[in-house]
């Protein structure tokens, strides 16, 4: 084996340890922020929240989150899949207004035209149906 140079010592047989990391990443410039949690708000408390007297309320009440008027919703997810719908129909007429339009074909794409503002008016309609909803 040849000669390393080094003392066949313990010390020196093990390789050197890493670095460790620290318990927390510092993320701000301000060395305030870069403080464990524990140590920026000591007020929390393992028991915080489920054992603190200060706390009554943990939420905002019941019944929030649920679905107050579900046929107000229902017909409002109709007139809206109807509403895209119609707004795709127009997209696709537009494509084809355009491409008759460019290849010389005026009447045709009149008809289109027509079809596009039938569309729009259809959409208006819907949106006059039922005012309250605004």
């Amino acid at each position: 084996m040849p000669d390393t140079g080094y003392a066949r010592t313990p010390e020196h047989a093990r390789p050197p340890e890493a670095p460790r990391p620290p318990a927390y990443t510092p993320g701000s410039a301000q060395p305030r922020l870069n403080r464990p949690v524990r140590e920026r708000y000591p007020q929390i408390r393992a028991t915080s929240g489920y054992g603190d007297p200060r706390i009554r309320h943990t939420g905002p009440g019941p019944g929030a989150g649920t679905e107050q008027e579900p046929e107000r919703s229902s017909k409002l997810s109709a007139r809206l899949a109807l509403a895209l719908t119609v707004v795709i129909g127009q997209l696709w007429g537009l494509t084809i207004v355009v491409d008759e339009w460019m290849a010389g074909d005026t009447g045709t794409a009149w008809w289109g035209a027509g079809f596009l503002v039938l569309s729009f008016l259809v959409v208006l309609g819907l949106w006059a149906v039922d005012p309250k909803d605004r």
